[in-house]
């Protein structure tokens, strides 16, 4: 199987940008294969359609949400990175970091139970360490 990129386009403030992601060909369609870091409504694991424009793949519609939950947290502080992404791997989530050194975006698979990561999230925000946004939620 061959990786290709996906082009998913989102709104910033009014503004359309695109991020790319890595995606399998399943069939006729595309599986995401990475955590997408601007985009809502979409999680690794995801089976997609694509518009084929010039050779570019883009987003074009949800066939198979996979159950997974995506949450981006941007820290205060980077020195509190290492602890939280720990602990966040403890329960079993994945996340990859991004260009901005203080923003990762965070995998919840659909066997994690949400609502521990959730208090989890919530505690760490409390507690002033980050803020964060349920990019995607799976169970939905």
């Amino acid at each position: 199987m061959m990786d290709k990129k996906v082009l998913l386009v989102y709104s910033d403030e009014g503004e359309f940008k695109t991020e790319s992601v890595w995606a399998t060909k399943i069939g006729d369609y595309y599986r995401i294969d990475n955590i997408p870091f601007f985009a809502k409504n979409i999680a690794p694991g995801d089976i997609i359609s694509v518009e084929n424009d010039d050779g570019e793949l883009y987003f074009d519609s949800l066939i198979e949400p996979s159950g997974n939950s995506v949450v981006r947290l941007i820290f205060c502080d980077k020195n509190n990175i290492e602890a939280t992404t720990k602990a966040l791997e403890e329960m079993g989530c994945n996340w990859e970091g991004s260009h901005l050194s203080t923003l990762i975006a965070v995998e919840i698979p659909k066997t994690v139970p949400y609502q521990q990561v959730k208090l989890f999230l919530e505690n760490g925000f409390n507690n002033g360490l980050y803020d964060y946004q349920e990019a995607c939620l799976g169970f939905k």
